[in-house]
C-alpha cells in the first residue's frame, strides 16, 4: 500500500485548496506533491484545474481569435501594410504639442517613409504596428525610442 499522509497534513491541504491556492502554491508551502494534493482535494469535493491549464474565471471575456492570414487588404503601397488595427483610441495619452518648426536641427529618419506613415495612420494602424511594417516591409533600420 503507498504511503498516506498524516491527518494534519491532509487537513492542512484541504484548507489550502478551499482558499483557491494552485496545486503548485500548496507543494511550495506544504511539501506535498501536486499530484497527491490534487487526489486528496478531489475526494474532498474540491474543484481542482487541470494541471498545466488556466482557469477561467466566471464572466471574463473568452480571448479574441487570432489569425495569420494577411488576408487580401493587401495595399499597393511598397506592400508594407497588411492589416488595419483592430481598434485605435484617440483619447489617451498627453496632449499633442506643436512643435516649433525653428528649433528643429536636422530631419527625421522617418521622413523618406512620411507617406507610408501618413497612409498608415489613415487605416487605423497604431504606431508600434506602423514601425513593424516599416521594418519588415520596408528595409527601415532605425529602433525604437
Amino acid at each position: 500500500m503507498g504511503n498516506v499522509l498524516s491527518e494534519t497534513k491532509r487537513q492542512q491541504v484541504i484548507a489550502l485548496g478551499r482558499l483557491g491556492w494552485s496545486l503548485r502554491r500548496i507543494e511550495q508551502e506544504t511539501g506535498v506533491r501536486r499530484e497527491t494534493a490534487g487526489g486528496y482535494l478531489k475526494a474532498a469535493g474540491i474543484a481542482v484545474g487541470r494541471p498545466g491549464g488556466w482557469k477561467r474565471k466566471p464572466g471574463a471575456k473568452p480571448a479574441m481569435q487570432v489569425t495569420t492570414d494577411s488576408g487580401t487588404e493587401i495595399l499597393s503601397f511598397n506592400h508594407c501594410f497588411s492589416k488595419p488595427a483592430m481598434e485605435v483610441t484617440t483619447d489617451l495619452g498627453p496632449p499633442v504639442v506643436p512643435v516649433d518648426e525653428s528649433l528643429q536641427t536636422s530631419a527625421s529618419v522617418c521622413e523618406v517613409y512620411r507617406e507610408t506613415i501618413q497612409l498608415g495612420l489613415s487605416q487605423g494602424r497604431n504606431a508600434m504596428g506602423i514601425w513593424q511594417d516599416l521594418v519588415d516591409g520596408c528595409g527601415f533600420a532605425a529602433t525604437r525610442a
